[in-house]
């Protein structure tokens, strides 16, 4: 019997794909780029033992041929399958994702493949469309070739709040807006951490989910859900704070403020600046106003709280020109940073790296006061009330205000 037979090779092993989830090498670093020639070499010897055994024992070939052949379609395949690329998906599991839509015939034909082309390692996480029954070679070129991808994405801009963000995300994923207003009552469970939820300015701490959900560019996936869209934007925050090293850089250069009230200081920025180039400055007139001591009653006077606060409770914002003594003033709003000293309860957007980056790292300086200057938004700022006159003026010649 053939199974008896000592063709003096090692038997190769069954679980490949195991084998191969721990990664694979180019054969043009030395990955063994003998491999088909020893598969097609051991199938000729069993071949010629075979026939040497007789015409009866040709019973065992496709046993045989199956033992030591790859199985792989032919040609370009047909029709249409789509196939979804994970996060951080390995070879073998963009090889099983194939073989489950049948565009593949086996794994180990789409590994093989792989191991020959250098450019495997660029296949981007998305979902792909694809043909049936195609060669490893083919499918593996389809996942290479961006046209092939099938894009479905949302942009976050920078400066949205939650509310905003759930709305855009709702559009575009058909999900209803209050799956992701329930998913969000939990910030923890979306992955963001205890310690983020510290403040060292004698403030109750209020957890929100609003300044974790960072503005990008976010790629859908067809089965995409509330909470895991939420997660993954916690995810993206967590992942800049962590290579900027925010939490130590406020810790050691705004020293006794916590990283929470930094955020919130980003979010004020943003929130507040014309211009990209005024983030870091206008963070900059949030600490001297609420922490400097110089500044009536340490309060921010920032009016762009004011409508957080009724987009929040679901009344209509209004203009600062069209705002009310009594409007800005409230105290029972509790985001009136003109009736209450220091920061808001929470962050009051999403602020984006460049407004992390301003209220990390803010340029020195003595600044009480900023009004926007020109129509490009850039703004003015003053250390006295007297500099801030001159420059409301100048903004008013430049038909600003």
């Amino acid at each position: 019997m053939i199974d008896d037979l000592d063709l003096g090779f090692d038997e190769p092993e069954r679980g490949e794909k195991g084998r191969h989830r721990r990664g694979f090498m180019n054969r043009r670093n030395g990955g063994g780029s003998g491999g088909r020639g020893k598969t097609v070499f051991a199938l000729l010897m069993a071949l010629v033992l075979l026939g040497g055994i007789g015409g009866g024992a040709f019973y065992g070939f496709d046993r045989v041929q199956n033992y030591f052949v790859t199985p792989d379609y032919d040609g370009a395949g047909t029709g249409e399958a789509m196939v979804e690329v994970k996060q951080g998906a390995l070879i073998a599991d963009i090889g099983d994702a194939l073989v489950a839509a049948d565009v593949v015939k086996s794994t180990k034909a789409f590994i093989e493949a792989a191991e020959e082309n250098a450019l495997s390692k660029n296949i981007q996480p998305g979902l792909y469309k694809v043909r049936k029954q195609m060669s490893a070679e083919k499918a593996l070129t389809m996942l290479l070739d961006r046209k092939n991808k099938v894009t479905n994405q949302v942009t976050i801009p920078e400066g949205r709040t939650a509310k905003d963000s759930y709305k855009l995300l709702s559009e575009k994923t058909k999900i209803p807006v209050k799956e992701f207003e329930t998913a969000a009552k939990n910030p923890k469970a979306l992955g963001v951490p205890d310690s983020w939820f510290v403040r060292k300015d004698g403030k109750k701490v209020t957890r929100s989910i609003e300044g974790f959900l960072y503005p990008d560019t976010y790629e859908i996936a067809p089965n995409a859900t509330a909470e895991g869209l939420l997660k993954n934007m916690v995810g993206n925050f967590l992942s800049v704070t962590e290579e900027m090293k925010f939490a130590e850089q406020v810790a050691e250069k705004r020293g006794g403020i916590s990283p929470y009230e930094a955020l919130i200081v980003a979010s004020m920025a943003q929130a507040e600046a014309g211009n990209a180039d005024d983030l870091g400055k206008i963070a900059r007139v949030a600490y001297n106003r609420a922490y400097s001591g110089k500044f009536p009653c340490s309060c921010l006077e920032f009016d762009v709280s004011v409508n957080y606060y009724w987009q929040l409770t679901g009344k209509k914002t209004k203009a600062s020109k069209d705002m009310t003594t009594a409007d800005i003033r409230d105290p029972d709003n509790p985001y009136s940073t003109h009736a209450h000293p220091g920061l808001t309860p929470t962050p009051i957007n999403n602020p984006g790296k460049q407004a992390l980056q301003g209220a990390m790292d803010p340029p020195e300086g003595g600044w009480l006061f900023f009004v926007a200057i020109d129509k490009e938004g850039h703004s003015a700022f003053a250390e006295t009330n007297a500099q801030h006159e001159r420059n409301i003026e100048k903004a008013k010649q430049n038909g600003v205000l």
